[in-house]
């Protein structure tokens, strides 16, 4: 059986967050999380897993266009340690800011429209691309 994943884009202000179709095909955006502090918005990730029947949690992680990670790659990965119970993975997520802010102005939307929605919009593209390079493998060692 297939689960869904369930990707976050983590940024100071806000949170995109994206899952994936029940066969692990495709990404559709789910919500915007204004954030309310660390504990409050795991709380509110770990009841989209609840909702959506699935522990797997994929991460957006922002890597320099070196690779390398910096401070906010840490941020993430200190989100992540406060998702208990859930299994994490991270994929790269440079450059899906800018493809998300392009789709939303080619699509006509206002500035403040555009802002509301662009974290989610970034993690559909977060998903679907590692949805696209083979998804969630049982084995960890064969994701990116």
């Amino acid at each position: 059986m297939i689960k869904r994943v369930i990707c976050l884009d983590v940024g100071e202000r806000r949170i995109g967050v994206a899952v994936s179709d029940p066969l692990g095909i495709t990404a559709q955006p789910v919500k915007t999380i204004f954030t309310k502090g660390s504990e409050n918005d795991a709380r509110e990730v770990l009841d989209l897993a609840r909702q959506y029947e699935t522990d797997r949690i994929l991460l957006g992680l922002p890597l320099s266009l070196s690779g390398d990670e910096g401070y906010q790659a840490g941020k993430v990965r200190g989100f992540a340690e406060r998702l208990a119970g859930m299994q994490i993975r991270y994929y790269d997520e440079r450059l899906t800011s800018k493809l998300a802010a392009r789709t939303l102005i080619e699509g006509g939307l206002s500035r403040a429209k555009r802002k509301k929605n662009i974290d989610k919009i970034a993690a559909v593209y977060i998903l679907q691309s590692f949805l696209d390079s083979g998804g969630w493998r049982e084995n960890k060692s064969e994701d990116m």
